[in-house]
């Protein structure tokens, strides 16, 4: 059953009662986002957001939101369904849980809840779908059909030196779990060399036990440092260098430290796992107690137990990390061996996303891999491989496909690439007008295709576009059996019957208006970047958006970039203010502009596409860093 939650209770009273969308909004993003596990609530929030305990005391209309808010809090919202929840019965479900159809797409759900169900005496297994699988199977497919090497992914050489060379320096874009700013530094300061390594990355980056990285990438780097509370614990630990990793490490010195029978130790795992805060604080009291029973003073119990309090709510468990770490190796080890298949294969898996392909492109580029814009006689459906001989060396592209461009139906691309298939390629715009006979070619699917790069082969841009009505105009006179109509077409200078197509004098398409376009129809730059321009300034400023992300919350910043997206709001007080969308080559990042800030420079925000340069402190809110302007200058 889905409840209402701190923030989603404030939206539906401030909805209910009537008032502006942006006063619910406005309460309920001042109420920080709860951990996995231990949700938020309205009370902690207050304690905890000092501007919510202010706009509570002193604002008669959040008071009031926040009094109903906080009586609902908890109650049952909306029945839904378990994401990936599948409970299996030896016998028929009904003989165990009342049963109903999925109100959204008819489904037979269970009318017991997820706890409950477990409580009746079914087996509950969540199934989740990983896209990295289908990433690497695509991958595997491309090696073959271009190289004929079969790749068993399942039994590739885990000790291979490209793929922990890769990993050492720190090119972890598109591999599973190993993503983001902070793993990433991580993993260049460890230098993984074996698996172990990835899985107990994998086990420790996340809140609590990332507090234990830095010590096991010290105690790698210099075995001296290793050391253990207690001889026992030697056993249990010399894998992770003495640094607890993993929820069975927990299990273990339970059991051999604390005297747990096994099927205490997997109550305690299920205390942690199921992150049940009574059930902890339960069994500290019982684990102490054993410790020091077991032998341990009372000072070396408590320093132990505070190793193992932060696997409360996030620890791992061994075999979990295990399979997580050895699909995080096996992408690591296609990226390292073979980057044009294994890149080609997550433009494919992300094709709906833009900001993730624009990602992507970045990193193929950064790897020496160039991207090429679609090209009615290159591209085939997604993205593909195209093999480039230049002074006898043969070097690999990504070639966008037909179906990435917007206002191109799939029907249309379709039908270029069988007729090109069919027939060979297509030699003049003349040609291609011939010889699509398509419904769907009209206007907004032909200037797709030219405003993208898919027709440069066959003219250029500006003076295509200028004669979009005479080019679809002469397609349907082929369709119709009208092409020698004079007034649409001159006849050749040798009076061959072949018409040709008259155009209209043009301007050509500048590198600016050609780079919009391809931000509008692919979602990103192809043919180059507005940014190429003011390379050197970028140099000069020496930060990155995807380094700036990695500093700390207060710290002060400078980023340079193209505006992207803006967004202006009103204040309590009326006063604009805005959030801002600034890209640069590595990767985007948020700018909060106040008042009096955006007042003063708001000529640089009155369009998106605007190159600027910025200055101001880095904010951090729910895991996402933001920067809070203090000037701009243009680029």
């Amino acid at each position: 059953f889905g409840t209402m939650m701190a923030r989603g209770a404030v939206r539906d009273v401030a909805r209910a009662r009537g008032h502006p969308y942006i006063v619910g909004d406005k309460i309920s993003r001042l109420i920080p986002e709860g951990s996995q596990g231990f949700p938020m609530t309205i009370d902690t929030a207050i304690q905890m957001t000092s501007e919510l305990a202010e706009l509570y005391k002193s604002d008669k209309t959040t008071k009031e939101i926040i009094d109903l808010a906080r009586r609902l809090e908890g109650c049952v919202r909306h029945i839904s369904v378990h994401a990936a929840g599948v409970v299996i019965a030896p016998t028929p479900l009904y003989e165990f849980t009342p049963t109903q159809l999925d109100p959204k797409g008819g489904k037979i759900i269970t009318q017991y809840d997820m706890h409950a169900v477990e409580d009746a005496g079914l087996l509950k297994f969540d199934f989740l779908g990983i896209r990295n699988l289908s990433i690497l199977s695509d991958a595997v497919r491309l090696v073959k059909e271009r190289h004929n090497i079969d790749i068993d992914i399942d039994r590739i050489a885990m000790d291979d030196k490209k793929t922990f060379k890769l990993l050492a320096r720190g090119e972890t874009m598109g591999l599973f779990q190993l993503n983001g700013a902070g793993m990433t530094r991580y993993l260049k300061e460890l230098r993984p060399t074996t698996i172990h390594d990835i899985n107990a990355m994998v086990a420790l980056y996340r809140p609590g036990p990332m507090e234990s990285i830095p010590k096991y990438v010290e105690r790698k780097h210099n075995a001296k440092l290793i050391s253990y509370l207690d001889p026992r614990l030697k056993d249990i630990l010399s894998m992770s260098y003495g640094v607890i990793t993993y929820q069975d490490d927990v299990m273990m010195i339970a059991i051999h430290l604390a005297g747990y029978s096994w099927l205490d130790a997997d109550k305690l795992r299920k205390a942690m796992g199921k992150k049940i805060p009574k059930e902890m604080q339960d069994q500290k009291k019982k684990l102490l107690e054993g410790f020091v029973k077991g032998g341990l003073t009372q000072k070396k119990a408590d320093e132990l137990w505070a190793l193992i309090e932060p696997f409360a709510a996030y620890g791992f468990n061994k075999s979990h990390a295990a399979s997580y770490g050895r699909l995080a190796y096996q992408t690591a080890y296609m990226k390292a061996n073979f980057p044009t298949e294994y890149m080609t294969a997550i433009l494919s898996a992300e094709s709906g996303d833009t900001e993730k392909i624009s990602e992507i492109i970045t990193e193929s580029k950064r790897m020496g891999i160039p991207i090429l814009p679609p090209d009615v006689n290159a591209s085939f459906g997604g993205f593909t491989i195209v093999d480039i001989k230049k002074d006898d060396v043969t070097h690999q592209e990504i070639r966008f496909g037909l179906y990435t461009i917007k206002n191109l139906g799939t029907d249309i691309a379709q039908s270029v690439i069988n007729e090109r298939e069919a027939h060979g390629p297509f030699v003049s715009l003349v040609d291609f007008l011939e010889r699509i006979r398509h419904k769907n070619l009209n206007k907004k699917s032909f200037e797709a295709l030219v405003k993208t790069g898919a027709m440069d082969a066959l003219g250029e841009r500006g003076a295509m576009l200028t004669n979009t009505e005479e080019a679809l105009a002469y397609n349907r006179a082929q369709e119709e059996g009208l092409s020698g109509q004079a007034s649409l077409f001159g006849v050749m200078s040798d009076q061959s019957s072949v018409p040709t197509l008259r155009l209209k004098p043009s301007t050509p398409a500048s590198k600016r208006e050609m780079l919009v376009w391809e931000k509008e129809l692919l979602g990103l730059f192809v043919s180059g970047h507005p940014l190429d321009e003011h390379r050197e300034k970028l140099e000069t400023i020496g930060t990155t958006i995807e380094s700036i992300k990695t500093l700390k919350e207060g710290n002060s910043a400078v980023a340079g970039g193209i505006v992207e997206d803006i967004r202006t709001i009103l204040t309590k007080k009326g006063d604009k203010m805005a959030f801002v969308k600034l890209t640069d080559m590595s990767g985007t990042l948020e700018l909060v502009l106040f008042p009096e800030v955006f007042f003063t420079h708001k000529e640089f925000f009155e369009t998106p596409d605007r190159c600027v340069k910025v200055k101001g402190k880095i904010s951090e809110r729910n895991g996402e860093k933001s920067l809070i302007v203090e000037r701009v200058k243009e680029l």
